[in-house]
């Protein structure tokens, strides 16, 4: 399988917890000049929200074209005070698919626009698994929600830009706002080189590019030669994704997951662990994260490779919802990730020692097969019926 075609002369920068995002995010706003991009699944109305609005309000005001799309189903409660406030300063706001139902498991209603990106003058990018929400919103929840973006220079934040604007496009022709289209790709002098990173931008859709975050993972999972750490969040792999960190740990490569250790939904949380017994047998090893709710979707390979992005591996973000993810060919890069997936193992992690989990009350193991069993259900319901359990 081939990888994704990567851009070079590019300098990216990790942005560990919406303590370094939120404080960058409003940063590359209030620089901006001509031209805005903001993707995000879920914009809450709380502090942060309030902080990100304000700034947009302000660019928009000062002259600055911006463009805010958020989902019809995770951002289904945005604030009407943020509305009115963006759109008496100028800031264009759509919706991605706003009719949602709680009632129904049909594809099309379960296909969401879940990337957190943003595109600043075609010069400055933010891709990752952020949202504009609270760190700290989770009661009894001390340290932030553990998540990552990469702060992107140079070529590839032109490609983010193009990317946003073929969707904020495609949503403004929906929404019959017509006016408010863009061109998807700029006639402009080539973007000089500002860093060494070589990187790619790997979207996934339901149209061109359907499985094109997969294979990125699975190309590189097979390739690997020392070492896979992926930390993920809602962790949910089919057989061909087990398979290929199955028969990496049969190289002798080292595998490593960083998984959600606390509930946060009970059903996938127990559906997920009913994996758990093949992938230890195999000899990888899994970690759960304990410390604070994991919401990372990060991977590093042989100390070279890495991905830091929205996609779970799990069948809604595999193969239902729009995901943006950036991998990158910089041993520095991956260098900065890895040490930092390596103190969140020592610090804010457990291990799941094979001989103990086997010997799992009994009543534990029913509840996981039969919250397994009722997640593949309701899968099927969906129509995922790619994603092979």
């Amino acid at each position: 399988m081939p990888l994704p075609q990567f851009l070079s002369g590019n300098q990216l920068h990790l942005l560990v917890t919406g303590e370094a995002y939120f404080p960058a995010l409003i940063a590359a706003i209030d620089a901006s000049r001509d031209e805005l991009f903001l993707e995000t699944y879920i914009f809450a109305d709380d502090q942060t929200g309030s902080l990100i609005a304000q700034a947009l309000a302000r660019a928009a005001i000062r002259g600055v074209r911006v463009q805010l799309l958020i989902d019809g189903f995770g951002a289904r409660d945005f604030a009407p005070r943020f509305r009115a406030l963006l759109q008496e300063a100028g800031v264009r706001v759509l919706v991605f698919r706003p009719q949602i139902s709680p009632w129904t498991f049909q594809r099309h209603r379960l296909r969401r626009m879940h990337r957190k990106m943003v595109a600043v003058d075609g010069e400055l990018a933010l891709v990752g698994g952020i949202n504009v929400i609270d760190d700290y919103d989770t009661p009894g929840q001390t340290p932030p929600r553990y998540d990552y973006a990469v702060q992107i220079r140079g070529p590839l934040a032109q490609q983010v830009r193009d990317a946003a604007a073929r969707l904020w496009s495609r949503v403004a022709w929906a929404h019959l706002q017509r006016e408010w289209r863009v061109a998807s790709h700029v006639k402009s002098a080539r973007r000089p080189w500002v860093g060494q990173s070589r990187a790619a931008l790997v979207v996934r859709d339901n149209v061109r590019h359907r499985r094109d975050i997969e294979v990125a993972y699975l190309t590189l999972i097979a390739r690997a030669r020392e070492e896979i750490i992926l930390a993920n969040a809602y962790f949910f792999p089919g057989r061909r994704f087990r398979r290929a960190l199955q028969a990496a740990a049969a190289r002798k490569v080292r595998v490593v997951l960083l998984l959600q250790g606390r509930v946060e939904y009970a059903l996938f949380h127990y559906a997920a662990r009913a994996l758990y017994g093949s992938l230890l047998d195999a000899g990888i090893e899994i970690y759960e994260y304990k410390q604070s709710f994991l919401h990372a979707k990060v991977a590093v390979i042989d100390g070279r490779w890495s991905s830091v992005g929205s996609s779970n591996i799990d069948p809604f973000s595999l193969l239902l919802a729009r995901e943006a993810n950036v991998f990158a060919d910089d041993r520095a890069f991956a260098l900065t990730l890895r040490t930092s997936l390596l103190n969140a193992l020592e610090t804010g992690a457990q291990r799941l020692p094979p001989a103990h989990w086997h010997a799992q009350p009994l009543m534990l193991r029913v509840r996981m097969w039969l919250a397994y069993g009722l997640t593949r259900f309701l899968l099927a319901l969906s129509g995922t019926s790619r994603w092979q359990p």
